[in-house]
């Protein structure tokens, strides 16, 4: 299987020429976001981070930061539940232009619909894997809501290289969450059948 080496900002192009089960290396610039960041984005629609997020990959991670002097920098960065997003995760995709969501466990049918709907893909990070994905940080091009979010919530804009994903959902309608949770009741009912 082959790594698709991607730069952020992502093209239309980039999107339908991804398929579930790809491996990708996401270099460019991501932003952080978890639920007080989601329910921000579409109650408040705010203009700071629109052009990070056009074309662009939102992660959903509360990553650990350590602040010397006037400098962040990423200890650890990993994945968290993406499902929490579900209910505002397609408005931010339309009202954002963006092209890439980035969490564990993937997303429900108003998501998958979105990602068919605006040309976008979820990329699935692995959990335990906090301190590879924080390496991939290059830096910390600046941060949103801190004051307000506190570090784990607030948004972060990291510029990555290199950081490592598998399309998990596509833009084609592809899934590859539900082909497992399909395949496994087809085994269990089988199991409990015979």
């Amino acid at each position: 299987m082959k790594t698709k080496k991607l730069q952020l900002p992502l093209s239309i192009k980039d999107i339908i020429d991804l398929y579930i089960g790809d491996r990708v290396l996401l270099s460019g610039i991501i932003v952080t976001g978890r639920d007080m960041a989601h329910r921000w984005l579409v109650d408040k629609k705010p203009d700071e981070l629109r052009d990070e997020l056009h074309e662009g990959a939102i992660y959903h991670c509360g990553p650990i930061m350590l602040k010397e002097g006037d400098t962040w920098t990423c200890r650890a960065a990993g994945p968290t539940t993406s499902i929490r997003e579900e209910p505002y995760l397609s408005d931010v995709i339309q009202e954002y232009g963006l092209r890439c969501i980035i969490g564990k466990g993937g997303m429900g049918e108003r998501t998958a619909e979105a990602l068919m709907k605006y040309n976008a893909v979820y990329l699935f990070a692995v959990g335990g894997a906090a301190v590879i994905y924080a390496d991939t940080v290059e830096s910390v091009k600046g941060v949103y809501q801190l004051d307000e979010f506190g570090v784990p919530e607030a948004m972060w804009v990291f510029k990555v290289k290199d950081f490592p994903a598998i399309v998990s959902m596509d833009s084609h309608g592809g899934s590859l969450h539900k082909n497992i949770t399909e395949n496994s009741s087809y085994h269990y009912r089988n199991l409990i059948n015979r």
